[in-house]
């Protein structure tokens, strides 16, 4: 004679997948979700400058060696004054393409070269800039660097914390509770993105030391913003 064994815990898993109470748990009562957000608007302190030049010739390898000569004459320029965080340099795009004729022969190759002069001492990098003689500025971009995105993210994550904090508070008299609980909160942050700012290109790639000027630049301003999402359950 057979004998059928039913062990404890199979039993009660039947038990509940028949009753349905696997398939529809029970939501939580008394939750709120909610998000509080907080924005400060600071002075922009990174400055990136793009220098670039285009070279024209009958002859790939010709065009490639007129850029690089180009580019080098300029490093020799910039990277005496180059200072780490204070102003960096380094090569950008450096392209080289076919002209082509209505027949759609190749007439001739083009190619454009760049050099990036970026960080924080807005006034190296304009000077330096206004020293190279064999590239023209061609954008200007203004943003936050990292030290003061994050020390600004700082201030303001504790702003919007105290707003979410409050805010709860609030919600659980309304509705007549003395006080809550954090169920889950999740924080974020809007990166503030770089300003670009096209320049008008110079006649010529060779300017002398008198055309030469500093870059008048004014910095801007970023927002910064934090916002706190979450739920909280009220008691």
């Amino acid at each position: 004679m057979k004998q059928h064994v039913v062990w404890p815990g199979l039993y009660l898993a039947a038990v509940l997948l028949s009753s349905g109470a696997l398939a529809q748990p029970v939501p939580p009562a008394q939750v709120v979700s909610f998000s509080a957000s907080a924005s400060m608007e600071v002075p922009q302190d990174f400055l990136s400058l793009t220098l670039n030049t285009t070279r024209e010739a009958g002859e790939a390898a010709a065009v490639q060696k007129a850029l690089q000569q180009a580019v080098e004459a300029a490093l020799a320029q910039a990277r005496p004054a180059a200072q780490p965080g204070a102003m960096d340099v380094r090569t950008g795009q450096f392209s080289i393409y076919p002209r082509y004729a209505s027949q759609g022969r190749i007439a001739g190759w083009q190619g454009t070269a760049e050099l990036v002069l970026e960080g924080t001492d807005w006034a190296r990098i304009t000077q330096t800039a206004a020293r190279i003689q064999t590239l023209s500025v061609a954008r200007v971009s203004q943003g936050l660097s990292r030290q003061a995105r994050e020390r600004h993210e700082a201030a303001v994550q504790a702003q919007a914390v105290a707003r979410y904090r409050a805010r709860a508070q609030e919600l659980a008299e309304l509705f007549g509770f003395r006080g809550y609980e954090l169920r889950e909160v999740s924080v974020s942050t809007s990166e503030p993105g770089v300003t670009p700012w096209p320049m008008m290109m110079r006649a010529k790639a060779d300017v002398t030391a008198a055309e030469a000027a500093p870059v008048p630049v004014e910095a801007g301003k970023a927002l910064v913003t934090v916002t706190v999402s979450g739920s909280v359950t009220l008691k």
